[in-house]
C-alpha cells in the first residue's frame, strides 16, 4: 500500500521528515518497506536560484555570446558566458550554480562546472526553461517579474515541491489503517496530536426531487448499509492536475474525472465508491440481490463472467446486474465520455460475502481488498459527501436528489471489558491509568462505564520508563473499565486485543527490562541442540549457492485436491482475510514452487533454494501432526554462461549430492536407495537410513508443475527432519593424515538394467570393510553390444591401508574378493 506524505499532511499537519515517520509507524505494526522521493522536476532544481544580471557585454571573441555579470545573493558578482540573444542587464534570471545538475526536458543530465568559453571564465549558467526541465523552448533565457531576493531557490519561486511515498506492509488485520485518513489516525495516536476529516460542510442536497434512484436491499445480511447519490450536469474529461499528480504519487494512472474522484477517495478516506451511469438504471431502481446460477455479466474489462448463486450483485429494476458488490462494475453501466447523469454508490459489504466472490471469479481489485477485510459502516455517507463535492469542482456536477441511505442491519461499537491489572500483567510493565486513557481516546476507543475501587491507582508522578517503579504482576488495582470499540477497528473484539492496541501506541521500546529476570523451571537444554544443527546445516547449503526462502504456512486447497475430491487429510482453516489460503500446508512444494514461479516471471531462471518449514496433517482420529521438513529446489543452469563452457542444465546428481552432503554432515553418510514413491514426483529415489525414509529426490510432475503455472523443469528435494533430529549423531573426528598411499583399481561391470550403483556399492562395503576406503561409478554405458536389458558401470576404487603399504598381492587379493561377490550377488558380468 502506498502512502503519500504530502496527501497525509493535508489531514493531519506535521512537520516531522519522512524517514522519523517511517520509523514511528513501523514501530506501532504499519511497517514501512521504503520510502521512495518523488520530485515535480527531476533533481528538484537544486543549485538552481533566482539571480539579477549587473552586466551585460558583447564577448570579445564570439559574435554570438555575451559576457555578463550576475548577483545570486552571496554578496559577490559571478561572471558568466551566457549564448542567449535576449539577455540583457537588470533583467530577473535563473541561475544554475557551480555543482548544479540540470535535467534537461531532452538529453541527458549534465553538472555545471567552473570553465573557461573561448578564453572568457564562466561561473555558472543562465538557464532557459527547456535546460532545467520546465518546458520545450529554448528561444532564449527565462526572464522573471518577481520581487523575490536573489539567492532564493527556483524550486519556491515555481512552485516545485517533492513529496515522499512510504511503502506499506499491510498486515491483514489492520484493516482500519487501509487509506490516507486511516494512516492519519495513527499519527494522531502516536504524535497525540489532532488530524481531521476532509471538510464536507459545504455540502447540501436538496430535501426532496421529481426524480431519484430508490434502492432496496434484498439481502440485508451480506449488505447492511447502502447509500447513493444522484448527480447530473456531470461533464467526463481529464481530471486537474492536482488530482491527477495525487493518484500518479501512489502509483495510480488517471482515468478521467469522475472514476479518477471515487479512486481518490477511496485512497484517502479507505471507502469504496462506484459510479454509475444514470441513464443506464433501467426502472430508475437499484437492487441489492442475490445472483442467478449460470447468469452471465460482462465487468468493465469487458470479460463475460458466469456469475454464481452466492454472488452478491447490484442489479436494476429487472434484475440484470450492474455490478459485482463491493468488487467490479459493469460495462453496461459504466461512465463513459458522454456521460451526464452519475448515480454514485458508497455502501458496506459483509466481508466474507465479497470474498467469496472475489475468490470464485479471481477478481482483486482496490476495493474488494478493503471490503474483503472489513470497511468503517459510519465512513458511508462521509464518503458520498466528499465524492460530490469534489464532483461539483472537478466536473461540474449538481446535488439532484436527496441521499439514498437503507442501513436495515445497524453495526453498532463492541463492547469490551478492560481490566487495568490486566493490561500490566500482559504488558509485563505498570502503565499509568491516564496514559492507557489517551491511548484510547486517540484511537476512538471510548469508555463508556468505569468499575472498581479506584484505590489502588498509583501515583502518576511516577516516571513509568522507570525500571525502579516495577512491582509484581499482582498489583491492587482492581480498575475496570467497559469499552466501546468503533466498527473501524475490525479486529479489536478482546481484551486481549485491546491491550495490544494499548502497547502498540505506548510502544514496544517503552517496555524495560525488570532488573532482576527469573524463571520459575530449570530450562533444558538439549545435546545437540536442534537450533545449531539447522544453522549448521544452513551454512553448509549456503556455500553450495543456495538461498534460503521462508513461505507460508497457509496455502489453497487447490493444489492438492482435484475436482470432485476433497482431501481428508487437510487441515482446514476458515480465513476470511484471504479465501484462496484455506488449508495449513500438506506439503512445502507448493509454496516453494509460488517462490520459483515468481522468479522465473522475473527472467530469474537459475535457482537454487532450501527451506526450514512445518507441514500439517489431519489424522484419521481428528487429531493433527505437525512436521518439520527440510525441502531443496534446483532449476535451470548449473553454472552461467562464459567463454570457457557453455552452460548445463541441472541434473538430478546435483540435488542428490547436496542432500548426501546433508545426510553426511548429520552422521548419515552413506544411505541406501529404493525407487521414490512420492505423490508429487516423477521419478527420482528415496535415500533410507537405518531402513528408514530419510529424504525424497526427484523431478516434480508435470501437473503439479501445471497447476503452479511453472514453465520449466523442477528437481526437489525433502527430508525428514524431525527424524534426522532424532537420530542425529555428531561423527566429527579428528585423524592423523595416512602416511602410506592410497591406490586406485578399476572394474567395468555387465548387470542387468535393473542394477543400482547402490547394490554395488552395498556389495563392495560387505565384502571388504578394512581396506576399501571410497568407491565411485565414473561411467554408464548402454547400448546394443552389450545385449538386451544390460548397461555398463565403470567403477574405481580407493583402496588404504593406515599401517602399511599395500602390496600387489593384498591389491590383487581384495579385488578378486570383490569380483567373485559381484558376480554371484549381481550376475555382473566383468570386462576385460
Amino acid at each position: 500500500m502506498k502512502i503519500s506524505l504530502d496527501w497525509l499532511r493535508t489531514l493531519i499537519p506535521t512537520d516531522k521528515p519522512a524517514a522519523e515517520i517511517g520509523q514511528l509507524l513501523t514501530g506501532s505494526g504499519l511497517e514501512v518497506e521504503g520510502i521512495e522521493e518523488l520530485e515535480s522536476v527531476p533533481g528538484g532544481l537544486r543549485g538552481v536560484v533566482l539571480g539579477t544580471v549587473l552586466t551585460c557585454q558583447k564577448h570579445p571573441d564570439a559574435d554570438k555570446l555575451s559576457l555578463t555579470t550576475v548577483d545570486v545573493g552571496d554578496g559577490q558578482s559571478r561572471q558568466i558566458v551566457c549564448g542567449a540573444p535576449n539577455v540583457a542587464a537588470g533583467q530577473r534570471v535563473v541561475v544554475a550554480l557551480e555543482g548544479a545538475t540540470l535535467h534537461p526536458t531532452e538529453g541527458e543530465p549534465f553538472k555545471i562546472k567552473k570553465s573557461k568559453i573561448r578564453g572568457a571564465a564562466s561561473e555558472g549558467m543562465i538557464c532557459a526553461e527547456d535546460e532545467i526541465g520546465l518546458g520545450t523552448s529554448h528561444a532564449g533565457i527565462m526572464v522573471l517579474d518577481t520581487d523575490l531576493p536573489n539567492g532564493t531557490p527556483a524550486a519556491e519561486y515555481f512552485g516545485l515541491g517533492s513529496d515522499s511515498v512510504f511503502e506499506i506492509g499491510l498486515t491483514p488485520n489492520r484493516a482500519d489503517a487501509a487509506s490516507h485518513y486511516g494512516v492519519a489516525r495513527e499519527l494522531r495516536a502516536l504524535l497525540h496530536q489532532p488530524c481531521h476529516l476532509p471538510d464536507i460542510s459545504g455540502f447540501h442536497a436538496p430535501a426532496e426531487a421529481a426524480e431519484n434512484i430508490h434502492v432496496t436491499i434484498e439481502d440485508p445480511e451480506a449488505n447492511p448499509r447502502y447509500a447513493g447519490l444522484l448527480l447530473t450536469g456531470v461533464r467526463v474529461g481529464p481530471s486537474p492536475e492536482w488530482l491527477q499528480r495525487r493518484l500518479r504519487s501512489i502509483g495510480l494512472s488517471p482515468i478521467n474525472n469522475v472514476v479518477d474522484v471515487t479512486n481518490f477517495v477511496l485512497h484517502e478516506l479507505g471507502q469504496p465508491l462506484h459510479a454509475f451511469d444514470a441513464d443506464q438504471i433501467r426502472g430508475g431502481q437499484v437492487r441489492v440481490k442475490r445472483a442467478a446460477a449460470g447468469e452471465k455479466f460482462t465487468t468493465l474489462d469487458g470479460t463475460e463472467r458466469t456469475l454464481q448463486t452466492g454472488d452478491l450483485v447490484i442489479a436494476d429494476a429487472t434484475g440484470t446486474p450492474m455490478a459485482l458488490a463491493g468488487i467490479f462494475g459493469g460495462q453496461v453501466s459504466g461512465v463513459t465520455p458522454g456521460t451526464t447523469r452519475v448515480f454514485l454508490e458508497s455502501a458496506y459489504f459483509q466481508p466474507a460475502a465479497v470474498r467469496r466472490s472475489s475468490q470464485t471469479h479471481q477478481l482483486k481489485t482496490d476495493a474488494s481488498f478493503r471490503f474483503e477485510r472489513g470497511t468503517d459502516p459510519h465512513m458511508v455517507p462521509v464518503a458520498l459527501k466528499r465524492a460530490a463535492l469534489l464532483l461539483q469542482e472537478v466536473a461540474g456536477a449538481t446535488v439532484a436528489a436527496p441521499i439514498v441511505d437503507e442501513y436495515p442491519v445497524h453495526i453498532a461499537h463492541t463492547p469490551v471489558r478492560l481490566r487495568l491489572t490486566r493490561v500490566e500483567k500482559l504488558v509485563g510493565q505498570y502503565i499509568a491509568p491516564e496514559r492507557i486513557r489517551q491511548i484510547l481516546t486517540d484511537i476512538d476507543i471510548l469508555i463508556a462505564e468505569e468499575r472498581g475501587d479506584k484505590s489502588g491507582v498509583r501515583s502518576e508522578t511516577n516516571e513509568v520508563n522507570d525500571i525502579s517503579h516495577f512491582s509484581p504482576l499482582t498489583s491492587h488495582l482492581s480498575q475496570e473499565w467497559i469499552l466501546s470499540v468503533p466498527p473501524h477497528k475490525v479486529d479489536v473484539t478482546r481484551e486481549a486485543d485491546v491491550i495490544e492496541e494499548i502497547l502498540r501506541i505506548y510502544g514496544y521500546n517503552h517496555v524495560a527490562l525488570r532488573p532482576h529476570n527469573s524463571a520459575s523451571f530449570l530450562a533444558r537444554f538439549p545435546n545437540p541442540d536442534p537450533e545449531v544443527v539447522r544453522q549448521n546445516t544452513a551454512r553448509l547449503l549456503s556455500g553450495q549457492g543456495y538461498s534460503e526462502i521462508i513461505t507460508n504456512s497457509l496455502t489453497n486447497s487447490a493444489y492438492f485436491e482435484t475436482e470432485g475430491q476433497r482431501d481428508q487429510t487437510l487441515v482446514r482453516i476458515l480465513n476470511y482475510n484471504s479465501a484462496e489460503l484455506n488449508v495449513m500446508r500438506p506439503a512445502l512444494l507448493p509454496s516453494g514452487l509460488e517462490v520459483v514461479r515468481h522468479n522465473v516471471n522475473r527472467r530469474q531462471r537459475d535457482l537454487k533454494l532450501y527451506e526450514f518449514g512445518k507441514t500439517y496433517h489431519q489424522q484419521p482420529d481428528g487429531q493433527f501432526q505437525e512436521k518439520n521438513v527440510l525441502a531443496l529446489y534446483l532449476t535451470g543452469n548449473a553454472t552461467a554462461e562464459t567463454w570457457q563452457h557453455k552452460t548445463e542444465k541441472t541434473t538430478f546428481h546435483q540435488l542428490a549430492g547436496a542432500v548426501q552432503q546433508v545426510l553426511a554432515s548429520l552422521g548419515f553418510p552413506q544411505p541406501t536407495s529404493q525407487p521414490v514413491q512420492h505423490p508429487y514426483l516423477a521419478g527420482g529415489l528415496t535415500l533410507l537410513a537405518q531402513n528408514q525414509p530419510v529424504a525424497h529426490v526427484g523431478a516434480v510432475a508435470g501437473p503439479m508443475l501445471k497447476r503452479l503455472d511453472v514453465s520449466q523443469p523442477v528437481w526437489y528435494a525433502e527430508l525428514d527432519w524431525d527424524w534426522l533430529m532424532r537420530k542425529y549423531r555428531n561423527t566429527l573426528v579428528a585423524r592423523e593424515l595416512p602416511k602410506f598411499p592410497e591406490v586406485r583399481r578399476d572394474l567395468s561391470l555387465v548387470v542387468d538394467k535393473t542394477v543400482t550403483f547402490d547394490q554395488l556399492q552395498l556389495i563392495a562395503r560387505r565384502t571388504e570393510k578394512k581396506l576399501l576406503q571410497h568407491i565411485n561409478v565414473f561411467d554408464v554405458y548402454e547400448g546394443e553390444n552389450l545385449g538386451a536389458g544390460k548397461k555398463s558401470y565403470s567403477v574405481s576404487f580407493l583402496l588404504q591401508d593406515p599401517t602399511q603399504t599395500l602390496t600387489d598381492q593384498a591389491i590383487d587379493a581384495v579385488m578378486q574378493r570383490l569380483i567373485q561377490q559381484f558376480e554371484q550377488q549381481a550376475g555382473a558380468l566383468i570386462r576385460k
